[in-house]
Formats: C-alpha cells, sequence, structure tokens
C-alpha cells in the first residue's frame, strides 16, 4: 500500500544469543548482525514445527481458535487504536480516531468472524456457498452477493450490497466445487509464509497472516513495517493464540531485514503489501549498477528472477472517481463532494485505496457546482499531519509538475484541475500517496461520458487495484443495461459504485486485490487477492454499492419510486472526513462487534443521527 519502502534502520543486535539451529545455514543477500539473523532463522525453525501441527488440526480446533483471536483482539482494540492514532501524529480520542477503529479492530474482527463462519460450515459437511445467492453478471460472469449476509450487516450498513464476480467461464458447480481453498486439504502444509506488512493501516498485516494460514495453509512470519513497530507489542498480544503454538511469529526491522527474509532458503512464499518498485526489488533485484555482477534489468530480460519463490501482492495505483452527470439537487452535489473528499483525504491520504483522479463530464451542466463544493469540502476537512515517510517529497512533485494546483491546509493538500492541452501524465500516473487530488474533463454525457470515462481510466491510469463510480439512481435507471456493461469494461479488482473502495476492503466476504492478469514482469496492483472469508477460487473483482443519498433523503427517493435508488437508514457514514460524530460511531460499532451489548449500540445510532 505505500509508493515506498521504509529505510529505517534494523533493530540493533540482541546482546543474549539463542542456541544454534540446526537447520541449514542461511546465505543472505543481506548482511544482518549475527545476533539478529540468528533470532530470524530460530524463528522459522520454530514455524515450521508449528507448520507440522498446524496440519494436525481439525476444522472445528481452526474455528475455536480463530474465537481465542478473537477475544485477544477485543482485549487490545482500545489500546491498538490510541498506539496507531498517535503513531500518525494524532491525540488519542482525537475525532479523526475514527479511521483508526475502522482500519484496526473493526476490520480485524469482521474477518475474523467471517472466517470462523466458513470453517463451521466446511466442518459440517457444508459449503461456504450455502444461502448465497448466485446470478449472471455481464459477459457471462457468475457473481455471487455475498453481502450482506445476515441481519446484523444489513442494519448495520444498511442500503450497502456487494457482489463477488468470478472470471469468465466459472460456472456455479465451479464456484461451489472450489470454495474452501486451503481448508478443503487442511492436512497439506503449505509451509512457511513470508508476510512484509503495510505501513499505513493497522489491520492489514493481521489479515494478511490471517488469509496465509486460512486460505493457503501456510503459518506465517510477520515482519511489520518501521512505521508500525510501535504496535508489535499489541499484535502480540493480539496474536498470542496463534503465536504461542508456533503458527505465527513477528519481526521487526528494516529494508535489510526484509531482504534477507525474502532470500531465505526456508520461506515458502512471499506476500508483500507494498510498492511496485519494492515489489521489483524483491522479484529482480535492486536497480542496474546497484550490485556486481547480473543486474535486474539482465534478470528481467531473461526472464531470470532472483526470488525463487512465489509471491502475491496488493500494491496501490491511481484510482479514479467517476461522476457520471445527471440532475443532482444542491443537497447532492455537497454530498458527493464531501465524499470525494475522503476518498482522498483519510488517513491522510496515505492509502492505495485513496480516490486520485476525478473524472468529470466537460458537458455536464452542474460541473461548476460540483467542482465549487469539492473545493469548499476538500479545505474544509479537519486538518491533521501528512506523516508517512516521504510525503514531503512527493508534495513538492506535484507542486514542480502543477504551479497552478490549489492548496490548502497550510500547504499540505492540493487540488489539481488539468486544463485543455495541460499534460495529465503526473497526476495519472504517479501514486501519489499524499493529498493530491486531480481532476480531469472529458466530453459528453450520458452513455457517451460513461464509455469514454471507463476507457480513459483503464487506458490511462496506472494501476488495476480499485475505481469508484458516482451515479445517481435516475441515470442509472436510464442507462439500464448500459451501465452494467460500463462497470464489467472497468478493468479493476474492486469497484465501489455510489460508495468507496473503502467499503469493499472492510467487507470480509468480499475479495481485496488488483485485476486478474498481472505477472513478475508486469505486476501492476499486484497478484492474487486477500479477505476473501469464503475462500472463494477464480475471483475477478468484488464489486459494491450503496445508496447515492443518505437518510432521509434516500428514503424520499423510495417514496417517489426511483427503481433503483437504495433505501438506507444511515446518515453520513462514519468515515466520512466531514462527520462530525465518526470518532464515537466508529468506536461504538466495533464495541458491538465485540460485545454485542444493544444498549450501546442503541447510544452509537443515536451519535450516528448527530452527524
Amino acid at each position: 500500500m505505500s509508493p515506498t519502502s521504509s529505510t529505517t534502520p534494523a533493530t540493533p543486535p540482541k546482546t543474549v544469543r539463542k542456541p544454534r539451529s540446526t537447520a541449514p545455514v542461511h546465505t543472505p543477500d543481506a548482511e544482518l548482525p549475527d545476533d539478529e539473523g540468528q533470532a530470524l532463522d530460530d524463528g522459522i525453525t520454530q514455524l515450521e514445527a508449528g507448520a507440522r501441527m498446524w496440519a494436525a488440526l481439525t476444522l472445528d480446533q481452526r474455528a475455536r481458535l480463530l474465537g481465542r483471536v478473537r477475544d485477544a483482539v477485543g482485549m487490545v482494540a482500545q489500546e491498538w487504536v490510541d498506539v496507531a492514532t498517535t503513531s500518525k501524529g494524532l491525540e488519542p480520542g482525537h475525532p479523526l480516531s475514527g479511521e483508526e477503529w475502522l482500519g484496526g479492530p473493526y476490520g480485524v474482527i469482521g474477518l475474523l468472524d467471517a472466517l470462523r463462519e466458513t470453517l463451521e460450515t466446511l466442518a459440517k459437511g457444508g459449503n461456504p456457498l450455502d444461502g448465497v445467492k448466485l446470478g449472471q453478471a455481464p459477459g457471462g460472469r457468475l457473481r455471487a452477493h455475498t453481502f450482506p449476509l445476515n441481519g446484523t450487516e444489513r442494519f448495520l450498513l444498511s442500503g450497502f450490497t456487494g457482489e463477488v464476480w468470478f472470471e469468465p467461464g466459472v460456472t456455479a458447480a465451479d464456484a461451489r466445487r472450489e470454495a474452501g481453498l486451503g481448508q478443503l486439504t487442511p492436512t497439506q502444509s503449505g509451509g512457511v509464509g513470508l508476510v512484509l506488512g503495510a505501513g499505513n493501516v493497522t489491520s492489514i498485516p493481521v489479515a494478511d497472516v490471517l488469509y496465509e494460514l486460512f486460505a493457503h495453509n501456510r503459518v506465517a512470519l510477520l515482519k511489520v513495517n518501521p512505521t508500525q513497530d510501535a504496535l508489535v507489542p499489541v499484535f502480540e498480544r493480539a496474536l498470542a493464540p496463534l503465536i504461542e503454538p508456533g503458527f505465527v511469529r513477528i519481526a521487526r526491522g528494516g529494508a535489510a531485514t526484509g531482504a534477507y527474509l525474502t532470500s531465505h532458503p526456508r520461506i515458502a512464499h512471499v506476500h508483500i503489501t507494498g510498492s511496485a518498485a519494492t515489489f521489483d526489488a524483491i522479484v529482480w533485484g535492486p536497480s542496474a549498477g546497484a550490485e556486481k555482477g547480473t543486474d535486474a534489468a539482465t534478470r528481467r530480460e531473461n526472464a531470470e528472477p532472483r526470488l525463487r519463490v512465489p509471491i502475491t501482492a496488493e500494491l496501490g495505483g491511481v484510482s479514479p472517481i467517476i461522476v457520471v452527470p445527471g440532475q443532482w439537487t444542491a443537497a447532492d452535489l455537497k454530498y458527493q463532494a464531501e465524499h470525494v473528499a475522503t476518498m482522498r483525504l483519510v488517513n491522510a491520504g496515505h492509502n492505495c485505496i485513496a480516490g486520485q483522479v476525478v473524472i468529470l463530464s466537460a458537458d455536464w451542466p452542474q460541473r461548476a457546482e460540483f467542482l465549487r463544493e469539492l473545493h469548499a469540502a476538500y479545505a474544509a476537512a479537519p486538518q491533521r499531519p501528512v506523516w508517512y515517510p516521504r510525503s514531503d517529497e512527493r508534495l513538492a512533485d506535484a507542486a514542480f509538475a502543477y504551479p497552478g494546483a490549489v492548496w490548502c491546509a497550510d500547504r499540505t493538500r492540493a487540488i489539481v484541475e488539468v486544463g485543455a492541452g495541460e499534460r495529465r501524465e503526473a497526476v495519472e500516473t504517479t501514486e501519489y500517496f499524499a493529498p493530491v487530488l486531480g481532476v480531469v474533463e472529458l466530453a459528453g454525457t450520458g452513455q457517451e461520458f460513461l464509455d469514454a470515462a471507463v476507457a480513459h481510466a483503464n487506458e490511462r491510469l496506472t494501476g488495476t487495484l480499485g475505481a469508484n463510480v458516482l451515479i445517481d439512481p435516475a441515470t442509472e435507471a436510464a442507462l439500464g443495461e448500459g451501465f452494467e456493461r460500463a462497470i464489467a469494461d472497468l478493468r479493476y479488482g474492486d469497484i465501489a459504485i455510489n460508495t468507496w473502495t473503502a467499503f469493499n476492503f472492510l467487507t470480509a466476504r468480499l475479495t481485496w486485490g488488483g485485476f486478474p492478469g498481472a505477472t513478475l514482469a508486469d505486476v501492476s496492483s499486484g497478484i492474487g487477492v486477500v479477505h476473501n472469508a469464503l475462500l472463494l477460487d477464480r475471483v475477478e473483482r468484488s464489486v459494491g454499492r450503496g445508496p447515492f443519498r443518505p437518510f432521509p433523503r434516500a428514503a424520499a427517493d423510495k417514496v417517489r419510486g426511483l427503481r433503483l435508488a437504495k433505501g438506507t437508514i444511515l446518515p453520513t457514514p462514519p468515515w466520512f472526513v466531514s462527520s462530525r460524530t465518526g470518532a464515537q460511531v466508529s468506536a461504538g460499532l466495533t464495541r458491538y462487534l465485540i460485545d454485542g451489548k444493544l444498549p450501546g449500540l442503541v447510544k452509537t445510532l443515536t451519535k450516528a443521527m448527530q452527524a
């Protein structure tokens, strides 16, 4: 998720040497102090023993283990959020700390619950797709309606739905037969996997470890990004039920530690959340001239990667926000402008999920009104530190490329409206990973504009991870099948319609990852998926859908008979940067997942109505 790996020095050598392992000696690609290298080797030896124990567990035992992890996460949830908030330059309890609730314990508990249900179903001889509605998507695709699947989901996120689309040619029988992935053959060990954790969103390292265990039967060595070192004690307590029997180990360290581990002969698989540049360095080696002998360019040319084991990755990109022109009210313009600002500004823009390029119709009569509301919402969002390493450099790059950009918040965020004749390449191909929002315009309205916007996103923007589409119900109904066809044409692994792809990311039974087809030589937004709590195979994308209008205006749409309008009881969602009660609501929703206490939920819903 980060555009650059950290160069924070590795942990200093330990003063106490552990007993030598009898495992094969590792000749590393990076030098580490003897004690640090020995500690990593010993950890891998313990994981190898854990892999044998993991393969001996029944599905019932694994499900119960997930319950213990859930309890442990609940115990550390408040500390998790406080440490994460502080690490990003904010005080505990800050109004923006709701992001850390949703992007931390909330997301992990949702994944634990969904995985546990999948394992319990398999243990009883059922299928993960039992009770899931299957249907057809454009292009001969099969889709599974995987959200909501229970009353809690329908109530807490009313008006939101989620679908998993399979690759063309996958039948319902195929999908059911393959659902379960590694849990269909639980005694077949996947060995020891290495997870190189993300540095920006705190649920990611934990979720990636869970996916290694349950999708692939691989025990996991998690190397945290140095930006999350302060969370290691929290992670260790949250994952204690997995650490104690040797199913998971956690290591600190910088680039040298990562290089040591990715070249380790007893690592069977690597998973990284990061940047394409970091991925290429792992797979092909440092750039040409950085080492003696065969350089990275020659390896790539000869298709001879330095990495000798399989690798999966989630690498981000430049995400579009396609605004389909329609007849919007003044309230619609304001609300959707706040929506777009949210997509860019949550976590100070340090998200692979972040929307970066707004694609507008130059012929939309309300274009100027929308842009005025967007500038106002962008400037009014709470100010916060731009905290991720080297963000200042990326803001400077944007200022150099676009001297006419409009800056606000003490020049920590910018909107770049690329005019006719101006170069779009920088904002369309550079994942700024900072508060830089581009606006480009295309001709046309209706289907003509939508098709042009889809083609532009596919062909001009870097990456294939996430795309966002905003469209009012009346316009969507008028486009009919043309709208669904356009969605099918978008070559992105996650698509959000009238919501943000963060909804897909946080929804455990949806998948998260780049569009299929990436290779080691051209990795784009990554290889493979994560989350995917139903453990579905051959997935092409996930599609989330939300209400165009919040409560109570959404209810009025239903009364007026707008066929595609989604009713909802949600006012401004708690993840909006404009929500006045986002922190209290996000914390309350997480605590409700933890303890199920209705009085707390009632209090939370009251706060939600004050957003």
